[in-house]
């Protein structure tokens, strides 16, 4: 489970908020955002060390960021199987994504700029394409699915709470993206945790917090600490 919840308001002087949380096997090894691509200069992004992609992937230049989400549905054949963490790269690079998705296992892709936010879908059998509209969009595993626990509850939260000026601060984002005190097995838990068996610890391990608008990028980030707890945020840009 991943969640990304995406704010458009076309007439704010920053038309885009992301508020984005990774989840993974919390043993598959990562590193911060940076420049992690020399074929992608200037794109900033969370690298997996695995399959050398990402989650989460901005350019600040060019104002256009991409997320990909782990879908549902049928698998790709494993000889010839591609990263979904080469998606995000492409699309915040502003290339284009493959017409033939079947080499890639399930998956939403969100590609958002000034002008919006566009999601497309794969489940392994068909692709869709839709435009988000404006408003507060939260999208999990199963898509835009309002019904899920997990979103019902951020998207509940969101529009109770004041939209940030993240020109000034982030408002009740960082507090909502720390996990509100829900325990972190609740379904409803933005920040989660579960084992498997003895020791295959699996959770969220990261949150972003990225504006988008002529005059202001802001992308601040935090590795989500072991215990509950206030997240630690460093600004990216």
């Amino acid at each position: 489970m991943c969640t990304v919840a995406v704010s458009f308001e076309p007439s704010s002087p920053v038309p885009l908020l992301v508020l984005a949380v990774r989840d993974e096997l919390l043993m598959r090894p990562w590193e911060p955002p940076a420049e992690h691509w020399p074929r992608h200069p200037g794109l900033l992004g969370g690298i997996d060390l695995v399959a050398g992609g990402t989650w989460l992937a901005v350019d600040p230049a060019a104002r256009r960021a991409a997320f990909v989400l782990n879908g549902r549905g049928r698998l790709a054949p494993e000889h010839g199987r591609r990263s979904r963490g080469d998606l995000p790269l492409l699309a915040a690079a502003g290339l284009t994504v493959p017409d033939d998705l079947s080499t890639f296992d399930p998956f939403y892709l969100i590609i958002a700029d000034l002008t919006g936010a566009v999601m497309l879908g794969w489940d392994g059998d068909t692709r869709t394409e839709a435009a988000l509209p404006a408003g507060y969009t939260v999208i999990v595993n199963s898509g835009e699915d309002p019904a899920e626990p997990r979103a019902a509850h951020l998207l509940t939260a969101l529009r109770a709470a004041p939209r940030p000026d993240p020109a000034d601060s982030w408002g009740a984002w960082p507090a909502l993206a720390a996990g509100e005190g829900i325990d972190r097995t609740d379904p409803r838990a933005l920040i989660l945790r579960h084992t498997f068996g003895d020791d295959l610890r699996y959770g969220s391990s990261s949150v972003t917090l990225l504006a988008l608008g002529p005059d202001l990028v802001r992308y601040d980030f935090a590795a989500v600490p072991d215990e509950p707890g206030p997240a630690t945020f460093t600004q990216i840009v």
